[in-house]
């Protein structure tokens, strides 16, 4: 596959290199066009020893082969890591001042960006909106992560791991190879950015815009008595994040919460659930209108057989307390079955596997069994998935292909289980 990295001048440009190496030890032809303010940070011996390949910075190289506009007519796929505010500015308005933005305007191929600057920077109106925008035209958004940025500080805006845009890359042409040949049609959506989101696009704009989603998030809780209750430790983190992302994409969102203990954005409309009867009630009667259904909830899939008026005292229980639990109806395998044509329905699946192979074999069995679209797995623990600012998941598609992978904060992994089940809703986009 032919792979253009676009490289400006950051920084982070030196980490650009590794994103080359890695996309040519999986056998691309990679073209680097580094910015002459990129060249002020990685020299072009190095980049072109690692690409193979002449390196491109000068618009006005190459003339009689017009390579202003040839590279970007030869590319499957455009790579820009990393991408400075003012490289996001410039590719936001269509500039073409210098090589790199040239050859993104002459291209049909998909473009991912990986954008690397201060947290003040990244969290400028002006750069949040030209993300915006850029994602409603299917531009790839991955990161940026929060971490060490320059000198001292530390936060968002830091440029995400080469692995993970080149991971993200390969996902958005369907993770082909060398020998395949890259559809050049432009990429669905995004990852979001870390802890600074890049705010929403103007209503019914996005990938998603025009379409309804249903998303459940939080944890179910069974009353033992009028004080007590059986539940878990979701905080509701994952599905508020993947609300907010449905919603920068130009959805109309509506949460079913249950217990949250982080704010849901404006603009999503909120239905509020105790127990998994509720959770069950409210997502079927939401669900028929749903073009999207995201269960991200953890729903206890057991409840006590009887429910005491009173506070169960020691006093009067004694020293052992035996409980006898029935089991709650399957919500996920019900709307699966009832799901009409078209629409697309995500289940979740926090287990305690020890290592991904487990995740992923369990995780098979169980989307066969519930019978939904995608499944999206993680593993869970004392210390890991639920409450935790960040999540790694890996999402399984009808049939049991692994269709993405993806870690990060649960801002970033929201928009990425969007990109992956967004090729499902485009009949309808």
């Amino acid at each position: 596959m032919n792979v253009v990295v676009g490289i400006s001048g950051g920084i982070a440009a030196y980490k650009a290199v590794n994103v080359v190496r890695a996309l040519v030890l999986e056998g691309h032809d990679v073209h680097v066009i580094a910015t002459d303010a990129a060249l002020r940070f990685v020299g072009k011996p190095t980049l072109e020893a690692i690409s193979r390949n002449p390196v491109n910075s000068d618009l006005y190289e190459g003339v009689a082969q017009v390579r202003h506009v040839s590279i970007g007519q030869a590319a499957d796929l455009i790579i820009i890591a990393p991408a400075t505010a003012n490289t996001l500015a410039k590719l936001a308005h269509g500039l073409a001042d210098d090589l790199l933005g040239n050859t993104v305007l002459a291209s049909t191929a998909p473009v991912v960006v990986a954008p690397a600057m201060h947290t003040e920077m990244w969290g400028n109106q002006a750069t949040r909106a030209n993300v915006a925008l850029l994602r409603s035209r299917g531009i790839t958004i991955v990161g940026p992560a929060s971490g060490r940025l320059t000198g001292e500080d530390v936060g968002a805006g830091r440029m995400s791991e080469p692995d993970d845009i080149v991971r993200a890359a390969l996902a958005v042409v369907g993770g082909a190879g060398p020998d395949d040949a890259a559809a050049p049609a432009p990429a669905s959506g995004s990852a979001a950015p870390d802890s600074a989101d890049p705010g929403s696009a103007d209503p019914g704009s996005g990938d998603l815009a025009g379409l309804r989603v249903l998303i459940s998030a939080g944890g179910t809780r069974e009353p033992l008595d009028p004080v007590r209750f059986l539940g878990n430790r979701s905080s509701g983190r994952q599905g508020v994040a993947l609300a907010a992302a449905a919603l920068e994409r130009g959805a109309s969102v509506t949460l079913l919460a249950a217990h949250l203990e982080v704010p849901v954005p404006e603009g999503v409309s909120v239905v509020h659930v105790q127990t998994a009867a509720e959770l069950e009630e409210a997502a079927r009667v939401h669900a028929q209108r749903a073009d999207l259904v995201i269960m991200a909830a953890a729903v206890a899939d057991y409840r006590p057989a009887a429910v005491a008026e009173q506070k169960i005292k020691k006093e009067t229980a004694g020293d052992r307390v035996t409980l006898e639990l029935v089991r709650n109806p399957d919500i996920l395998a019900g709307l699966a079955v009832e799901r009409r044509d078209g629409q697309v329905v995500v289940g979740f699946a926090a287990e305690t596997a020890a290592d991904e192979d487990e995740l992923v074999r369990v995780g098979r069995a169980k989307l066969e069994r519930k019978g939904c679209d995608y499944l999206v797995l993680n593993r869970v623990g004392w210390s890991l998935g639920f409450a935790a600012e960040d999540n790694a998941v890996v999402v399984v598609q009808r049939g049991g292909d692994i269709v993405m992978e993806a870690s990060g904060s649960k801002a970033t992994v929201a928009h990425r289980i969007l990109d992956a089940v967004h090729p499902a809703l485009l009949p309808r986009a």
